[in-house]
Parts: structure tokens; C-alpha cells; sequence
């Protein structure tokens, strides 16, 4: 990441928040993946966004108009024996420099020295409620300053979210984050024409699985969320994860899979069958969804609301469900009564960025807010038809959904995802 990224991040929060605030943001806790084993380490997003910083144990503070420096900067030290066990640590001299920090001190010093930079400040920026003992730090600082109140010192008047405002930058992509998720996109576009390549009957699902995440790996990056490989039935579950089932012939494969670049995630599902060749009754429901997805691409242009591309969806959908035979009266009617919600029952995207399912109201006041330049979603419809009793056995167990990453532009949008194959004849082909 660029370093003049990070510097403009916060000039900009902190002319939001004013001279008279403080801004406290912590990096992400380690997590205990069972008994003194961890779980790889991963930033918060919302301190990444603003440092770029990737080590636990540290807090950054915004202080709007101090004269001293007013990006700060609590963190490890330097310890030649802990870094021998658990790697390096930038430290506090190095941060300065590589970070772009006014001025830093050790973690360890943080309930002495941070009381002291609080005080006199009339509103205090932090999201509570996601680590419980940060938030319990926060309140211990406020009330060591409310203890000292007859020295003429106060605390915060307020305690302000720091979400609405720092969510609501996030959700703007520069153009330097649009070029980091264009390449989490190409990756995630490559795992997925690997996938439909060495794909076949008797293969694991985890075996896919495996492919997907080496290529992720061996280019630098990792999986933005555990991938979905789900054979058959399978497919029709959402969040299926186990990915433990053989791929039988004559079957479908639902793959939903993207890398995380640089803390920037891809999210790309594709459907295809496991020998390469769709049957009638897998592509009938295929192409619904397809001509489904193109539609609400198109309905994602700038000055359209957030649920044009859904209500798009739903007509197509709708329509193709009732001319299978799958739903019976109007297209109106089933919308309305929201009987397609037995073979469609998700939303048709959601914002994309540092985050898979990225921060951003969906709302303004009430209303859905208007697409604009820059902001950065998905596009991901589908049908699953789960052995049901009135259904017709022929559709059973064919689960479809295709999802592209889509960023708003100032004339229309594109898709950065487009490289994986999705028309039934390019997906046949891929496979061939």
C-alpha cells in the first residue's frame, strides 16, 4: 500500500471529527484457535485502513490540532528474545518513519500515558461493542479522568461511534483500492477456471477446495472467506463449508471463492457440472440465471438505487420459475406474496471492499441510497432446488448461483471479475 494513502485516510477523518475530538482506534485481538495454538493473524480493516499497520497489541490515536503531533501511535516494543519465538516487531522508532506516525510509545504505557491525551477533549470517536475488554479499557481511561476533576481536568462530553463516519469513507473506493481489488478479482477469476478444469467425477469436494486456496497462496495472497464447494444437494446449501463429499457425474458444482489481496477481498461463485456437460433441465435453470445476473449488472449504474439490480433479479427469476413449472399465477402475484423465496431466498448483492461483506448503509434516512462512483458490490442471483414434496423430480438438487464483483463508474460500471467463464458454452469449453 501507498504510504500517502494511509496520511490522506486520516487528514480526512480527522477534519470530520474537528479540533475539539479524539479518535481511538484498536488493532484487531489475537484469537485462540485451541489451547496455545492461534489463529493466523489478521488486521482489523478498519485500523488497516487508516495505518496499514498488521501487528497486534497496538492502538492509534487522532488527535485533531495537537501541537505535538497529532497522529499517535501505541504499539510493541523491540525485544530481541520475544522475536526470536514470534517474529519481528516493527518497533517504536521504525513506525515513525515507515508509518508515517508523529510519534509513538510503548502498549505497555498506554493506561498512563492516553488518560492524559483524553482529557480536555469534548467528544471521543471508537466503535464499542466488538471487543468487550477494549471497551472496558475505554471506560477505565474516562473514569481515571473523572477521578482528577477537581484538578480542572474533564473527560469526553461524549462518546461517538466511529463507525458512521469511517464506514462511510470506506464504502468510496480510490483508485489505488479499486487496483488492489482488481487483482484479489483476477486471482479469484484464475482459481475458478483451475477449479472447472481439474474437475471431475470422484473428485472431493475439498479436493477443489485445495486448488482454489494453492493458487491463492502461491500468488501472494489468501482466501477472503472459507471457499463453498458444494456438489449436487450440497449446492443448495448457502454457507455450506465441509466441502467433505464426493463430486458424482451428472451433477452440478457450486463454487463460491475469492482471494484477499493486500486486505482487499474477491467473492466470484460459479456453477458448472462436474463432467463438463450441462443436461437440460441443469442449463433450463442456468440460463435464468444468467440472463437474471446480466440484467441487474445492468441495472447497477450510477444515480440507480441500491435495489434496482434486486428488483431486476426478481422479475427475471420469478418468470423463469413460473415458465418451469416451479411456481404457478403472475410474475406480480409471487412477488408480492414472495413465493420465489423457496428457490431464491437471499439478496442479490452486497458491498464489497476490505470486508467480503464490506461496511456501508444500504439505507439514507429511510431510502435506498443511490449508487454512486467508486463504490464496489457484488452481483450474485441464484436458484436452489432442494428435494421438496410438489416439486418435480427432475429439478432436484440443482443449485445455481453466479456472482461477479462490479464497481461503479462514473458513465456506468465494470466488472473486474468478468475473466471467469460464465455462459454455458464458455464454461463448456473451459472444461473440455
Amino acid at each position: 500500500m501507498e504510504l500517502k494513502e494511509f496520511k490522506a485516510r486520516r487528514k480526512d477523518l480527522m477534519q470530520m471529527v474537528g479540533e475539539d475530538s479524539i479518535v481511538i482506534i484498536p488493532a484487531a485481538p489475537e484469537r485462540k484457535r485451541n489451547r496455545d495454538v492461534y489463529h493466523r493473524y489478521r488486521q482489523d480493516s478498519d485500523f488497516f485502513y487508516l495505518t496499514g499497520f498488521v501487528e497486534p497489541e497496538a492502538v492509534l490515536v487522532l488527535v485533531p490540532g495537537r501541537e505535538h503531533g497529532e497522529v499517535l501511535m501505541f504499539c510493541r516494543e523491540k525485544d530481541p528474545l520475544k522475536e526470536t519465538w514470534d517474529g519481528r516487531r516493527v518497533g517504536l522508532e521504525a513506525i515513525c518513519d515507515l508509518f508515517a506516525i508523529d510519534d509513538s510509545f510503548p502498549i505497555s504505557d498506554i493506561d498512563d500515558i492516553l488518560p492524559g491525551i483524553i482529557e480536555g477533549r469534548d467528544k471521543l470517536y471508537c466503535t464499542m461493542g466488538i471487543d468487550s475488554a477494549f471497551d472496558k479499557k475505554v471506560m477505565g481511561w474516562i473514569n481515571h479522568i473523572r477521578e482528577n476533576s477537581r484538578k480542572g481536568v474533564h473527560p469526553p462530553h461524549e462518546i461517538v461511534s466511529l463507525e458512521n463516519i469511517l464506514h462511510e469513507m470506506r464504502l468510496y473506493k480510490s483508485a489505488f483500492e479499486i487496483k488492489q481489488m482488481k487483482r484479489a478479482a483476477k486471482l479469484s477469476a484464475q482459481a475458478h477456471i483451475l477449479a472447472m478444469q481439474v474437475c471431475k467425477p470422484g473428485m472431493m469436494e475439498y479436493e477443489l477446495d485445495a486448488e482454489i486456496v494453492h493458487h491463492f497462496m502461491k500468488n501472494g495472497a489468501t482466501y477472503a472467506y472459507p471457499s463453498i464447494v458444494g456438489g449436487g444437494g450440497n449446492g443448495c446449501i448457502l454457507h455450506y463449508i465441509e466441502n467433505n463429499t464426493p463430486l458424482k457425474d451428472g451433477d452440478l458444482v457450486l463454487i463460491d471463492a475469492g482471494a484477499e489481496y493486500d486486505h482487499y477481498a474477491g467473492d466470484i461463485s460459479r456453477t458448472f457440472p462436474v463432467n463438463g456437460k450441462f443436461s437440460a433441465e441443469q442449463k433450463a435453470v442456468y440460463e435464468i440465471v444468467l440472463e437474471a445476473q446480466l440484467a441487474a449488472i445492468n441495472a447497477a449504474q450510477p444515480n440507480n438505487h441500491w435495489n434496482q439490480p434486486h428488483e431486476a433479479v426478481l422479475q427475471i427469476i420469478t418468470q423463469g420459475l413460473i415458465d418451469l413449472g416451479l411456481l404457478e399465477g403472475t410474475v406480480n402475484d409471487q412477488i408480492e406474496q414472495s413465493g420465489y423465496q423457496q428457490f431464491f431466498m437471499h439478496r442479490t448483492g452486497h458491498w464489497l471492499g476490505m470486508d467480503v461483506h464490506d461496511v456501508g448503509d444500504y439505507k439514507v434516512n429511510g431510502e435506498w441510497r443511490m449508487l454512486e462512483k467508486g463504490m464496489a458490490l457484488t452481483i450474485e442471483p441464484g436458484i436452489y432446488i432442494a428435494p421438496s414434496k410438489g416439486v418435480d423430480k427432475r429439478w432436484w438438487n440443482i443449485g445455481i448461483r453466479i456472482e461477479d464483483d462490479v464497481v461503479i463508474t462514473s458513465k456506468g460500471n465494470e466488472v473486474i471479475t468478468k475473466d471467469a467463464p460464465k455462459t454455458v458454452a464458455d464454461i463448456e469449453d473451459a472444461m473440455s
